[in-house]
């Protein structure tokens, strides 16, 4: 049975955490492929430490030759990132870092099992994944994750606009919310990490910056007497991102998806092109999670798909409410199969997904997020719920 009263923690980096910007870097280089190529298939994978980024992986695309004459390009488009993120410090710059390209051909043996007669068939690996809405917030995402993001994209929009240039672009925040009657009502404590360029500022120095602009992010009345600060409890953070941490690709998951509130199925998402299932299905579970609820079905909802590599049907449609269900799960699972071409291909197509829409994706979320004009964040609508309520 559910609890109904607990408090749950979950914790947000901000873009310029160092493996966030490793996951910035690989999906600004997929966006770039997709520009050129919308079948291209990439799997970017970003190292960075003191002054270097390493980005290495396969890549196949229509005009292979590409592959070699973009590599100025995408040399160019990883200091764009570092700049935009915010890094000028001696030992990571984003005029000076070293910038080293082993990106390569995709393997033509798993080329053989994605591809079939009309192209794009297969999945492009095993494996399950998991999408997850909840009510308890108007994005349908658990309170913890998305407020813990709410609170770094305030202070990284005042840090880059200059109200703020005492910030530094590393940080992390984490939020202990207390839930009655399986609804969040309150934070029993806030940690907040953030690198400061002063070296003079103490931790109380970094909570007076910081403290109204989380106060402003979280609802009214979350914040008490009794809530707990953390901020900066070890003292100074001058030296962030890869000088002072190394970062790789796909190491904040759990950060990218609900903060530990659902299941995750193991996959990262960053540098992977759509026909990798681990990304295209994890988008496609939530944003039938996300109908379900927006439907009325129920006040929470998880879904689990499962795929084969080279096989285009999901092998495996799984359901669970929770306990909260107006709908029984066994016809939530055929209502979303009938609803929705669950196949690589029809995911692709059903939220146009062959299109450089990832590297917003990188920071802050992959889910929780307003729908764009231009097709990104497409499995954030709500557009299925009636269709799935004729299914049922």
């Amino acid at each position: 049975m559910s609890r109904n009263n607990y408090v749950f923690t979950s914790e947000s980096v901000s873009e310029g955490h160092p493996d966030k910007v490793c996951d910035r870097i690989s999906d600004a280089v997929l966006d770039a492929f997709l520009a050129e190529d919308s079948l291209a298939r990439v799997a970017c994978e970003t190292f960075a430490t003191t002054n270097r980024i390493v980005i290495g992986g396969e890549v196949g695309l229509t005009d292979q030759a590409k592959l070699t004459t973009m590599k100025d390009d995408l040399a160019h488009i990883v200091r764009e990132c570092i700049k935009d993120i915010g890094y000028e410090q001696d030992k990571f710059h984003w005029k000076t870092c070293e910038i080293t390209n082993l990106l390569h051909e995709q393997s033509a043996h798993i080329a053989q099992g994605v591809t079939g007669e009309r192209g794009d068939e297969g999945a492009g690996d095993q494996g399950i994944m998991f999408g997850y809405a909840t009510n308890e917030t108007d994005a349908l995402m658990p309170a913890p994750i998305q407020f813990s993001h709410a609170i770094l994209r305030r202070l990284a929009e005042v840090r880059k606009s200059g109200v703020e240039p005492t910030l530094g672009p590393d940080a992390k925040s984490q939020l202990s919310v207390v839930y009655k009657d399986g609804k969040p009502v309150g934070v029993t404590s806030i940690v907040l990490s953030t690198q400061h360029l002063d070296e003079t500022m103490s931790s109380d120095d970094v909570r007076a910056v910081v403290e109204p602009y989380i106060r402003e992010t979280l609802p009214e009345g979350w914040i008490t007497e009794a809530t707990e600060w953390h901020v900066n409890p070890t003292g100074k953070f001058v030296i962030g991102g890869p000088d002072g941490d190394a970062g790789l690709t796909g190491r904040k998951i759990i950060v990218d998806t609900y903060g530990g509130a659902a299941p995750h199925g193991g996959g990262a998402f960053s540098g992977k092109d759509p026909t990798k299932v681990d990304r295209s299905a994890a988008y496609a579970a939530r944003y039938l999670a996300k109908n379900v609820v927006a439907a009325g079905m129920a006040e929470r909802c998880t879904i689990q798909l499962s795929y084969a590599i080279g096989v285009s049907k999901p092998l495996s449609i799984y359901a669970d409410t929770h306990g909260t269900g107006e709908v029984a799960p066994a016809d939530i699972e055929k209502a979303v199969a009938q609803a929705m071409d669950l196949t690589p291909r029809g995911i692709r197509e059903h939220l146009s997904l062959n299109k450089p829409i990832y590297e917003r994706t990188a920071a802050y979320g992959h889910f929780g997020r307003e729908p764009d004009a231009d097709g990104g964040f497409s499995w954030e609508r709500t557009d299925l719920a009636e269709a799935l309520k004729k299914a049922i």
